[in-house]
C-alpha cells in the first residue's frame, strides 16, 4: 500500500481513505446504520406475525408489484435467491402466498400475494410506516424528496439488474 491518504478510483479522480472520510460522512455506513435501526424497530412487530425480514419484504413487494417471477422478486425484496427460496417455502406453507408456474415461461415461476398475505402486510404496514415517518422527522418535504431523488440515482449507479 502507498502512503498516500486518497485513493485513485479512475484516472481522474481521487477520494481519501475512510480514516480522513469518517464513518459519519461514510454514506454506505450510514446507510447500513439506519436500515439496521429501521428493521430493529419493526422486528417485534414482524415475529408477532411469524414474520422474518426476507418475508416482510416479500410481502411488502408483492403488495405492490404481483406475480413476480423469484428472481425478479429476489432483486426487489434485496434477498439471496436461497434465503428467498425458504421464505417463499414457509409463505407458501402459511397460505400468505402461492406460486404458479409462468404462463409464457413452464421453468419459471411466479409468486402471488394472497387474500391473507395482504392482510398479514396490512398488519405490519403501520409499524413499517410509523418508522418510515420517524426517519424524517424534522426533515422538510423538499430535502425528503431530494433525498430520494439521489438514492434513485445511487441504486442506477450501483444496480445490476434493469430493475
Amino acid at each position: 500500500m502507498n502512503d498516500n491518504t486518497e485513493v485513485k478510483v479512475r484516472e481522474d479522480e481521487t477520494i481519501p481513505r475512510l480514516g480522513e472520510i469518517g464513518l459519519s460522512n461514510f454514506a454506505p455506513y450510514l446507510m447500513n446504520r439506519i436500515m439496521g435501526r429501521y428493521n430493529a424497530t419493526i422486528r417485534h412487530e414482524m415475529s408477532a406475525l411469524g414474520l422474518t425480514t426476507p418475508k416482510m419484504r416479500s410481502l411488502a413487494v408483492l403488495s405492490v408489484i404481483d406475480g413476480l417471477q423469484i428472481r425478479e422478486l429476489a432483486v426487489y425484496a434485496v434477498v439471496e435467491q436461497s434465503t428467498l427460496s425458504r421464505a417463499l417455502d414457509q409463505l407458501v406453507a402459511d397460505g400468505l402466498i402461492r406460486r404458479e408456474t409462468d404462463a409464457n415461461d413452464s421453468r419459471s415461476t411466479r409468486v402471488f400475494i394472497t387474500d391473507a398475505g395482504r392482510a398479514a402486510f396490512e398488519r405490519i404496514w403501520p409499524a413499517m410506516a410509523k418508522a418510515y415517518s420517524r426517519m424524517f422527522t424534522g426533515i422538510p418535504d423538499d430535502e425528503r424528496r431530494a433525498f430520494v431523488a439521489t438514492l434513485q440515482k445511487m441504486l442506477s449507479n450501483v444496480r445490476k439488474h434493469e430493475i
